[in-house]
């Protein structure tokens, strides 16, 4: 298998961080493409009509995309099970602090656009508070009302990955807000599958700055 990876996305290593989980990494031709809506990349486009990573291409089923569906597919390849559970209610516990997760990630994208990426005369102060708004609002959730568990889920490697992508991008912290969720991340992040894929590189936009 390949996957199209970018070492600076949150879905991307979320990927990588659960083919690692699941003793899958060595089966998995990890190549690095730079994405960004303004910066056309060709190869993913040809992978992906939507032209973003990661996508993971598969011997039997092509290309697939997004993180959620490469997730699920090495989830069956690597266990049936061990990362999302097929049934229950751990089942939905784990595929609800994924979503969380992503959300995460897309308010963080959101804000940075408003606050960094988008050139300052475009930006729209409003958005960038809402967006925040929704960062601390899920950290405030996250501390009071989620029960994280002794098993490692698709659920937690999102949220690992996700947290540790808004520290890698200095936006709106976690630490003093949420001392509970800060333990579980620590502790998360000493795992070797999150050791051996660290955040690194910055977003080549394409356009005027």
């Amino acid at each position: 298998m390949t996957l199209l990876y970018q070492s600076h996305s949150p879905y991307a290593r979320k990927v990588l961080v659960s083919a690692h989980e699941l003793g899958l990494a060595d089966s998995v031709d990890v190549v690095h493409h730079e994405t960004s809506p303004t910066n056309r990349n060709a190869a993913v486009f040809a992978a992906n009509p939507l032209g973003k990573v990661p996508v993971l291409l598969t011997p039997d089923v092509g290309a697939l995309f997004d993180s959620v569906v490469i997730c699920d597919y090495l989830d069956r390849l690597g266990g049936a099970g061990r990362l999302i559970p097929r049934e229950g209610p751990a089942r939905y516990q784990a595929l609800r602090l994924q979503a969380l997760a992503q959300g995460l990630c897309d308010a963080g994208i959101a804000l940075r656009w408003e606050t960094l990426r988008r050139p300052e005369a475009l930006r729209y102060p409003p958005l960038a508070q809402g967006q925040e708004m929704k960062l601390l609002e899920a950290y405030e959730h996250l501390e009071t009302q989620v029960e994280f568990g002794a098993l490692v889920s698709i659920g937690q490697i999102a949220l690992a990955t996700a947290l540790a992508w808004l520290e890698f991008r200095d936006l709106p912290g976690f630490r003093q807000r949420a001392p509970r969720l800060t333990a579980w991340y620590d502790d998360f992040c000493q795992r070797p599958s999150m050791r051996a894929t660290p955040y690194d590189g910055e977003t080549q936009d394409g356009g005027p700055q």
